[in-house]
């Protein structure tokens, strides 16, 4: 799922935060289970991108975004131990891959960080708690 419409221009896909995280959280929620793709499980993901983007926040030095780019790649090996551990599924291990590789700075972090969050919403309508689902 691309993040950008023009990146020169900075114009976000249009219905990167709408429609695009609606068809994304719907799909992870089909493919998961009593054990895959729990909410608790995806929440743990998410909440090490909003760690990140606080310390964005804390520290807006340019340089600070490449200090961390490394460790917000290690998302990679752990949702890949996850995934071989049946917590996610294929479909999430793709989402987390396929958007770390687009990252190259902050805005595209900031991109990401945004469809997560929308994702997110999506996902807790699909499944409202731990034992229920839509």
């Amino acid at each position: 799922m691309e993040f950008w419409k023009n990146k020169e221009e900075k114009q976000l896909n249009p219905d990167l935060f709408s429609s695009n995280a609606e068809i994304l959280a719907k799909k992870i929620y089909d493919e998961g289970s009593n054990k895959i793709n729990k909410p608790s499980q995806i929440r743990k993901f998410y909440n090490e991108v909003l760690r990140f983007d606080n310390m964005l926040k804390e520290n807006p030095n340019p340089d600070e975004f490449y200090n961390i780019l490394p460790y917000l790649k290690m998302l990679n090996a752990k949702v890949a131990y996850a995934l071989g551990r049946n917590l996610v599924s294929n479909g999430f291990k793709d989402f987390i891959s396929d958007s770390l590789k687009q990252i190259k700075d902050k805005e595209d972090f900031d991109a990401f960080a945004g469809l997560f969050e929308a994702f997110m919403g999506y996902y807790k309508y699909f499944r409202p708690s731990e034992g229920g689902g839509r």
